[in-house]
């Protein structure tokens, strides 16, 4: 080390035993011992060796290892530097706008997208007392909680009007009231997050106005909270259902209150979130955070001294946990009612996935309350800018833990970024987690080898590949020909299988793989273990590889 820092040396080239005193202290290693699993011998060796060079010199991991922390710099220290209402961590390195294509297919095959109904009452599904409502038909609705069941192996409820024939030619008033009473009766939810479907919505019932006859003929559902979002199953996906639930939760519910709606000190919440304190924000949940997920914001959120509360709140109802009391039809966890009417007293918004944008915007122009908006929370730029605005917002310090973590980080980014350099990667996913994946494998030195999504979003137009189908498996597997990996929900094992490429599972549904409530890629730690379990993908496939390669030139001898 005293050589290369007298001889001003760019990288180092040696055997194994030096790699990690190399990369301790931040400089690029190529390992040329026997360790390695590519020849250099010939022609095709000489090849292979520029390429390893040129990856390890110019890989983009090293402006993150080797660049401090913001609240470290010069800027953080002349004092807050929050712009608010901006969408921070952008990327800039798109030299031109990604273009999103439809593929124009007059049917779908192996479909990729799930529905906008789906998706809102996931969204409703992360309140508190809450009984999610789709109006449609009983199928509508059974469809929706068999996959919800199987990716969060938990009890989901779900209701519906079950409209039949004659109701949905003549109308639903009938259907939806005798519905809403029904559940006052037997479950007596705190709040009901009523979506549409593709058959309601064909048929054209005014749900406004619907809904103000019935609160006006009928005081019981007059006092009952009800959020009502449209979401035509016959467009858009998931993650348009999501958002929408949220913009009508956002919309409908939060207003004027008085102190006596907090005073439950029975509430499991109230302990760490009390509406009307200057320290209260609010934290936006997009649809890419799993409630592993939600639970890492919040205890980020938490250590600055805030108190968030976040919505949809999924680490406290889909979390996978047993419960004390007798069983209820509703949500036995997730944001209280009481803090939703409390919005409005929030010091600050923070939006989590470009698809908050609005139900941030929709806060703001109700409230006035500033916002920023993070894409993603998935690597060490865009943790850096979380941290910095908790950082700016609370003004408090970084905690030491959120400190040593971004250490451990940067020492795994250098473990592992040999397995990443020059991998091709596929994905098919819905935006903002697409978006999350493909920037961060690209600052890991990975090829986006192609992307496939669900639905049109704003964000999709800044990603690290030139053109983004909107489509299906069928086109995922098209495309996906020379992939080192696949990323996508458990739909895609049977193409990844004949594709002969690892599949590591991720998005919506994930149906045979445990743990989907617990999973977390936000956060240092969160990033830390993706990077681990794509990075032993990698290795392993590697390993293979190399031994496929010996046993061939054996076989020729």
């Amino acid at each position: 080390m005293e050589v290369i820092a007298k001889t001003n040396a760019d990288m180092l080239i040696a055997g194994g035993r030096n790699q990690y005193t190399a990369l301790k202290a931040r400089i690029p290693f190529l390992d040329i011992n026997q360790e390695r699993h590519h020849p250099y011998a010939g022609y095709v060796g000489m090849v292979e060796m520029a390429k390893e060079l040129d990856g390890a010199l110019h890989s983009p991991i090293w402006e993150q290892v080797r660049s401090p922390a913001p609240w470290q710099s010069a800027l953080a220290e002349n004092g807050p530097t929050l712009r608010l209402g901006e969408c921070l961590g952008e990327r800039s390195e798109t030299a031109q706008p990604t273009k999103v294509v439809a593929r124009r297919k007059s049917v779908a095959v192996n479909p990729l997208k799930q529905s906008q109904p789906l998706g809102a009452a996931l969204a409703y599904l992360g309140i508190k007392g809450m009984m999610p409502l789709m109006h449609g038909s009983q199928g509508c609705t059974a469809f929706a909680k068999v996959m919800l069941v199987r990716h969060f192996r938990d009890a989901i409820p779900i209701s519906t009007p079950a409209m039949s024939e004659v109701p949905t030619i003549l109308g639903g008033v009938y259907n939806i009231e005798t519905a809403l009473l029904t559940l006052l009766e037997k479950s007596n939810p705190a709040i009901v997050g009523l979506c549409t479907t593709g058959l309601t919505e064909t048929c054209g019932d005014d749900m406004h106005g619907i809904l103000k006859e019935l609160r006006d003929r009928n005081p019981k559902i007059a006092a009952l909270p009800i959020a009502y979002a449209s979401t035509p199953d016959f467009k858009g996906a998931l993650q348009d259902g999501y958002a929408a639930a949220v913009e009508a939760v956002v919309r409908d519910i939060p207003g004027n209150t008085t102190n006596h709606q907090f005073g439950n000190s029975a509430d499991v919440f109230y302990s760490y979130a009390v509406p009307g304190l200057p320290s209260q924000v609010t934290v936006l949940a997009g649809p890419s955070l799993a409630p592993g997920d939600v639970q890492a914001v919040k205890d980020m959120v938490k250590a600055f001294g805030l108190n968030p509360v976040v919505l949809p709140d999924l680490s406290a109802s889909l979390d996978g946990h047993l419960i004390d009391q007798n069983y209820s039809g509703n949500t036995s966890g997730g944001t209280p009612l009481s803090q939703i009417k409390a919005l409005n007293t929030s010091a600050f918004t923070f939006a989590i996935g470009h698809s908050m944008k609005l139900s941030a915007e929709i806060l703001q122009q109700r409230f006035g309350t500033e916002f920023n908006l993070f894409d993603d929370l998935t690597g060490l730029e865009a943790v850096d800018s979380f941290l910095q605005t908790l950082c700016e917002v609370s003004a408090r310090p970084v905690p030491e833990k959120f400190r040593q973590q971004r250490r451990q980080l940067q020492d795994a980014i250098l473990d592992a970024h040999f397995f990443f350099n020059r991998k091709r990667v596929a994905l098919a996913l819905e935006p903002d987690l697409l978006h999350s994946v493909a920037w961060w494998l690209a600052a890991m030195g990975a090829e986006v080898h192609i992307a496939v999504t669900t639905t049109k979003s704003a964000v999709m137009k800044e990603l690290p590949v030139d053109k983004v189908p909107i489509g299906d498996l069928e086109d995922f597997e098209e495309l996906a020909q020379g992939a080192d990996l696949l990323i996508s929900n458990s739909s895609a094992k049977s193409l990844a299988r004949r594709l002969g490429v690892p599949l590591y599972r991720m998005g919506f549904p994930v149906f045979d793989r445990l743990g989907n409530g617990h999973r977390c890629i936000v956060g240092y730690s969160g990033t830390k273990q993706l990077l681990f379990d794509i990075g032993n993908i990698f290795m392993e496939a590697d390993e293979t590889q190399a031994h496929e390669q010996v046993h061939t030139w054996r076989e020729s001898l």
